[in-house]
């Protein structure tokens, strides 16, 4: 009888002299400790290249707020008037309505008075200024601006006021528009022409569309230039992102991912300090994109990642990579490597051809009753976290009574989120945590409803408390995700729930825009909708201390024997239905003594073929088990191939 390994997978036979080589797919993770999981080489690539390579997203993404703003004081335009003073104008040609039981000059409307025929014949403006009897009509010539807070931006140069005021908000719309498109394009490029050269791609097309907005002429220009923008939001922030998990250690993973969501939020600080110094919408998109361009210097430096030369069979080229790494870390590269690599580049090949015979789609998610609900559960809570999260985000500048700070104080807030997220998340557990903030974080968005209106300075620190928890929950979903869906399907599950959640994006702009008319309505929409998905997360299973589900079948079983007291559960038990990893340990153990003595041995998660066991199997199995001993940590596991390269995915 033919030996199989673990899988039930046929080993390769050695021939005379030659070592047997496994048809094992080949794990990166298994060299790093030797050449360094995180050392010098990981450490200059983080800080110098990956961390600053995601400063563009942030910047070119929420510039747009600020291109868009609204004077506070406008007025219909009265060309023949123009010779008469501001006041005069206003006084004689607009008539007086009412905001908020405040009289004021109409913004869209005029007298519709014949002012070149009313000249012509007195020579002079009436000597009292017209009564509200007079007709009026809406503004046929335009609008006048008061530019002393608000000095440019497209509103005033496109005239998007009264009737055009949803129009900036379109503009969010086309942004969003090109996000999922652009990481699916770009996704395409990121697997198929390397890290490297998607990166360069997505970076070069974001600087196109950001130097056609400020070359724009009109609003359908502008527009259109925003959805180039689009395409390459969040693929320009995840691609380095990629590039550097991809070069650490499993057990660095948790701290880059946290860094880099840090090195984001900074770079939105920083970019309230740009906005608040430069006012001009034009020059403002050109100094939030300009130094990009110092950017392509990284062609030089930036490396291609090993896992996806590894993915391509591209040998060479991987091992200079590597052999690099270990060298910068100042590890020795093991000698026998190369032969071990090559072999196992090999095997990968076959195996490849063998896993694209089963080809698994979003529909697989939903065949069974478990997995289905927990497939709906997941991409509702990922599209409410990031729903809520960007609509917070878009809303930050118009709360408080300056903008700019307020934008800064609103990212500010999501860096301690970040660190306390990554401390609780391996003590309390994904489920709970992430619920809480949802919840809270909602209920501090719906408190707003009960201030006064002139509260300013308490609905923006509420506002403060619910982006900081939101930022938390966001963060939170990602893993959490990962972990819910089994190895076998986890690139789908995720790419099918983001993909959903970021319908979201299109969605709330409008949202956003109610606020022109109630300050706190959108705050009160959204923050119903956070408490709302945070109660349905409850109902997910808990992950941590738990041995993760491998295939369909496991996920069915994971979580089917959920009661309504796991509900109030808060701290993760540890002990799994599954099997907690101390228990696979003991397990393991067992059944390798008993394999030694020749017994035979039957385990749910290793499945035999014989009872009689050769050495070379024993030693599969030991191997194979040992994997899913590894700690769970909160790393942000990004859908991954079956090589183990990892893909983009629509996460904002």
């Amino acid at each position: 009888m033919d030996a199989t390994d673990g899988a039930g997978e046929p080993l390769k036979e050695p021939e005379d002299g030659e070592k047997p080589v496994s048809d094992e797919p080949f794990d990166l993770d298994e060299l790093l400790p030797a050449i360094g999981e995180f050392g010098r080489y990981q450490k200059l690539l983080l800080w110098l290249i990956c961390l600053p390579a995601c400063i563009p997203c942030g910047f070119c993404a929420f510039n747009q707020l600020f291109m868009t703003d609204v004077p506070h004081d406008y007025w219909c335009s009265i060309p023949e008037l123009q010779n008469f003073t501001v006041d005069e104008r206003k006084q004689y040609g607009i008539p007086m309505e009412e905001y908020n039981d405040i009289a004021e000059y109409s913004k869209c409307s005029r007298y519709a008075i014949d002012w070149r025929q009313y000249l012509a014949n007195n020579g002079d403006l009436p000597p009292n200024p017209p009564n509200s009897s007079w007709p009026v009509e809406p503004c046929y010539d335009g609008w006048e601006y008061n530019t002393s807070e608000v000095s440019s931006s497209i509103v005033i140069d496109y005239n998007l006021v009264c009737e055009y005021d949803i129009y900036p908000t379109l503009g969010l719309v086309a942004l969003n528009t090109g996000g999922p498109v652009g990481v699916y394009l770009f996704g395409l490029l990121n697997d198929r022409a390397g890290r490297r050269t998607s990166y360069f791609s997505c970076l070069a097309t974001l600087l196109l569309g950001s130097f056609m907005t400020a070359a724009s002429s009109n609003f359908a220009m502008w527009a259109f230039s925003r959805v180039i923008v689009g395409l390459t939001i969040p693929a320009v922030y995840q691609i380095p992102f990629i590039i550097a998990l991809e070069l650490v250690g499993p057990n660095y993973r948790s701290f880059v991912t946290v860094m880099t969501c840090t090195f984001y939020t900074c770079g939105l600080m920083m970019l309230a300090g740009v906005t608040y110094l430069i006012r001009d919408w034009v020059e403002l998109t050109l100094f939030t994109s300009v130094p990009f361009l110092f950017y392509f210097g990284y062609m030089f430096v930036m490396p291609e990642s090993p896992r996806w030369l590894l993915m391509k069979g591209r040998l060479e080229e991987a091992l200079q990579v590597l052999e690099k790494m270990a060298r910068v870390n100042g590890k020795q590269f093991p000698a026998a490597f190369k032969n071990k690599l090559q072999a196992r580049v090999d095997a990968e090949k076959r195996r490849t051809v063998k896993r694209e015979e089963v080809s698994i789609g979003a529909f697989d998610l939903c065949r069974t009753p478990n997995m289905r609900l927990k497939t709906i559960l997941i991409t509702l809570n990922w599209f409410v976290n990031e729903t809520v999260y960007l609509g917070l985000s878009y809303y930050g500048p118009s709360l408080g009574e300056n903008q700019y700070l307020s934008f800064f104080l609103s990212s500010l807030v999501e860096i301690p989120s970040y660190i306390v997220c990554w401390i609780i998340m391996d003590r309390w557990g994904r489920r709970w945590p992430m619920c809480i903030m949802m919840i809270m974080g909602g209920l501090c968005c719906v408190t707003t409803v009960v201030l006064p209106e002139d509260a300013v300075s308490e609905t923006l620190f509420l506002y403060l408390l619910s982006k900081s928890m939101l930022s938390a929950s966001f963060l939170i979903i990602y893993p959490f995700a990962g972990e819910l869906y089994p190895t076998q399907v986890r690139g789908v599950g995720i790419g099918t729930s983001s993909y959903i959640g970021g319908l979201g994006l299109i969605v709330i702009p409008f949202i956003t825009y109610l606020g022109k008319e109630n300050l706190v309505l959108p705050l009160v929409i959204m923050g119903c909708v956070s408490v709302a998905g945070g109660f349905t997360g409850l109902r997910l299973p808990e992950t941590l201390h738990h041995r993760l589900p491998q295939t369909l079948e496991e996920g069915e079983l994971f979580g089917a024997d959920w009661t309504f007291d796991d509900c109030f559960r808060s701290v993760p038990s540890k002990k799994s239905p599954a099997g907690s990893y101390e228990n696979l340990s003991h397990e393991l153990s067992d059944a390798a003594l008993e394999l030694n003595a020749g017994m035979p041995v039957s385990r749910a998660y290793e499945p035999t073929t014989s009872t009689e066991k050769t050495p070379l199997e024993i030693a599969r199995i030991r191997r194979q088990s040992m994997k899913r001993l590894v700690r769970q940590a909160s790393t942000m596991d990004t859908q991954k191939t079956a090589d183990g390269a990892m893909q983009l995915t629509y996460w904002f």
